[in-house]
């Protein structure tokens, strides 16, 4: 604004362009208190205005021009040269977006979390905003021009603040806000003709609700309706926010009309009947063929009766709608269409409500609001054009340009635009922001489900003006923004010698000697070594037993005779569990042969017999040798573990003396190994060996 020694500066011009008129105001904001010095009223000579939207941008720009020329001889010297303005809520468009986000791991929440999650629920807004445009709205660009943040959730719970909490994954319900790229074309056309420039646009709903609804009162449940001329503006507040916003195309000239056609009179005439005074005993006025006609004020408000029940009760459902399908707690209205007698009780009615809390919000909500003009009393009509000069002390805002990835973007400007903001403008979508997950592992173990997560990928890569940034750090006009897209990571691994239902071994008694068999496991009904990859979709059954014919073939054996399962006779297809005594011996038949034959036979069978027993005694008195136990030292992820009990060992008595949990996955596998190398569990250790056991990250 320019400078003036008069007020203090900054000296800030609203403009409320208005269906039926355009209000101008001047003032100064001092400590907490606005100063109006300046105002002034200039209703449409013409329709050039209809339901809060342009239709003449010519006109329009005419009646400004009054205006700014009427507030420029109020203040002497000063000349106006920047101007706030409003859009109607008629082109407003609203939708809640849920964004969330999941981290890899359990991760301390900050600010810069809870602006990217904010910034994805808007995304999401506008996803919902374009899928519900008809056919003829389909090319309209809309730009959100401000959001509010309804729910946070942390972990799928509901939280009130999410900053320095832990966890993994976090979610925002996000109230946005847009208007399309033309109606704020035709507010900026019609000004800058006059010859004023744009510093701060809002919307007529929020700068409303900045005078009518203090900080203070929006943890009620209320209501706010703007009655204009052509939209009646809806706001509702609830636990310290916005909820929502709407509008309804039906407002003041409705009334008007319904007078014009009883009357048959001109638009003017019919305006100036709706707004005579109730005191007055009659009213003379002429119609279009030119004879006079006296009516009393009572007459006025039974024509106009009906159809002030129907926009009462329109703007009754919307605010039920609005409050998700509930009546508010109150209702405060502002605008010159909701001064007329009996609107508001009528509203009351609808809403179902006392009288007393439904009123219109005038004199008793400017406190903090001095007029220094002289005939200007505090009006239910002056709290939108006022909030309208307040919301520049909030956010100064314009449209921009930024370049991103040599792309010249178009941007709606609240003085807190982002990297992220310019790159959904641009068209990134979020998966091509933040890190892709690769494809993430669902199998089953022993009939549970289980799941593997992917790795993130590298976000995406931001330059501003040349320097490295982040997704928050703020533009401004003619920045010039350079996006890598984000890679997606690696898809999930796992082996099954990671799973901890893995680890381990079975020990059998075959002939008297000690045998350790590896656990298997069978994937999709087929038996998988501990190196097989698993994949998505996999059925894995881990087998706490060997069946006979498994057993000889890891033994490498195969008997002639009978053998037996803890003294019962056994077949192959015989499960032997962790401790099951197996024992066979090799039977020769003789029947039917020659003499001659069994002779040899036998003395060949009593041959072999003693060698067998022979090799037996041998291999006892070895076995004998082996049952003396030794103990070693063995340095275990840096610390020294003794083993005891046992003549020899394998990598997998380490867990019987180490305190490793193997009955929780708490990574992407399990590393085992040996002297710097990847170890199986059968692989045997010495005194010294050093060995590595932790999960993979």
């Amino acid at each position: 604004m320019a400078t003036m020694t008069k007020y203090p500066e900054p000296l800030v011009f609203g403009l409320d362009i208005g269906t039926r008129s355009i209000v101008g105001t001047v003032g100064y904001k001092e400590k907490n208190k606005f100063n109006v010095v300046a105002m002034a009223v200039k209703y449409h000579d013409t329709r050039s205005m209809i339901d809060g939207q342009i239709h003449d941008i010519a006109k329009v720009s005419e009646d400004i021009v009054y205006v700014k020329e009427e507030l420029e001889k109020q203040l002497g010297s000063r000349k106006l040269k920047e101007v706030c303005i409003a859009a109607a809520g008629r082109v407003l468009k609203t939708a809640i977006g849920h964004g969330e986000y999941e981290f890899g791991d359990n991760t301390v929440i900050t600010q810069e979390y809870i602006h990217s999650i904010d910034l994805v629920g808007v995304e999401k807004a506008h996803e919902v905003i374009l899928e519900e445009l008809s056919e003829n709205e389909e090319e309209t660009k809309y730009y959100c021009v401000g959001y509010t943040v309804v729910k946070y959730y942390l972990n799928g719970f509901e939280i009130h603040n999410l900053e320095g909490h832990k966890g993994n994954k976090i979610g925002a319900d996000v109230l946005a806000t847009f208007l399309p790229e033309e109606v704020v074309g035709s507010l900026y056309s019609a000004v800058e003709m006059a010859g004023l420039e744009v510093t701060n646009l809002t919307l007529e709903p929020i700068a409303a609700i900045n005078v009518a609804i203090p900080e203070q009162y929006r943890l009620l449940n209320i209501a706010l309706v703007d009655v204009g001329a052509g939209t009646s503006d809806i706001c509702i507040t609830k636990d310290g926010s916005i909820i929502g916003y709407g509008m309804i195309p039906s407002a003041g000239d409705e009334l008007t009309e319904a007078l014009i056609k009883k009357y048959l009179v001109d638009f003017n005439t019919a305006e100036k009947l709706k707004t005579a005074s109730i005191k007055r005993k009659s009213i003379t006025y002429k119609d279009i063929m030119g004879i006079s006609h006296k009516i009393t004020p009572d007459e006025i408000l039974q024509t106009v009766d009906a159809v002030k029940k129907e926009l009462t009760s329109k703007i009754a459902e919307k605010i039920i709608e609005l409050n998700g399908g509930s009546p508010v707690s109150a209702a405060f209205v502002v605008g010159g269409g909701g001064k007329l007698s009996g609107f508001t009780e009528y509203l009351a009615k609808y809403l179902k409500l006392p009288a007393e809390r439904v009123a219109l919000r005038g004199q008793e909500v400017m406190n903090d609001i001095e007029f220094l003009v002289e005939n200007i009393k505090k009006d239910p009509l002056y709290v939108t054009p006022i909030g309208i000069c307040l919301n520049y002390f909030d956010q100064k805002n314009n449209f921009i340009f930024v370049n991103v990835n040599g792309e010249r973007i178009k941007l709606y400007n609240n003085d807190k635009l982002t990297i992220f903001d310019a790159a959904i403008q641009y068209g990134l979508s979020n998966e091509d922001i933040f890190p892709k997950r690769g494809a993430d592992i669902t199998f089953k173990i022993n009939g549970k489900t289980r799941i593997v997560r992917g790795y993130n990928g590298e976000p995406a890569i931001i330059t501003q003006n040349g320097k490295s940034v982040g997704l928050n750090a703020l533009i401004e006009a003619n920045d010039k923004i350079d996006i890598k897209p984000s890679t997606e990571g690696d898809k999930a691994s796992i082996e099954l010698s990671s799973l901890p239902e893995y680890s381990g071994t079975l020990e059998f008694v075959v002939n008297d000697t000690p045998i350790t068999c590896p656990k298997f496991a069978m994937v999709n009904g087929v038996p998988e070594s501990q190196l097989y990859k698993i994949c998505d979709g996999d059925d894995i059954c881990m087998q706490t037993y060997y069946t006979l014919e498994q057993l000889l073939t890891f033994m490498d054996v195969k008997p002639g005779g009978k053998i037996y399962i803890n003294n019962k006779e056994a077949s192959m297809e015989d499960k032997i569990y962790d401790n099951f005594v197996v024992f066979w011996k090799d039977d020769i038949e003789y029947n039917d042969l020659p003499e001659e034959t069994i002779k040899e036979s036998k003395e060949e069978a009593v041959s072999e017999q003693k060698e067998s027993v022979a090799k037996l005694e041998e291999k006892i008195e070895t076995l004998n040798k082996q049952d003396t136990s030794t103990s070693i030292t063995v340095i275990v992820n840096k610390q020294p573990v003794v083993l005891s009990g046992k003549s020899s060992y394998m990598f997998v008595d380490v867990f019987d003396f180490y305190d490793f949990d193997l009955s929780t996955v708490r990574g992407k596998r399990l590393i085992t190994n040996l002297n710097g190398n990847h170890a199986e569990y059968i692989a045997p250790i010495f005194d010294g060996s050093v060995i590595e056991i932790y999960w993979e990250k």
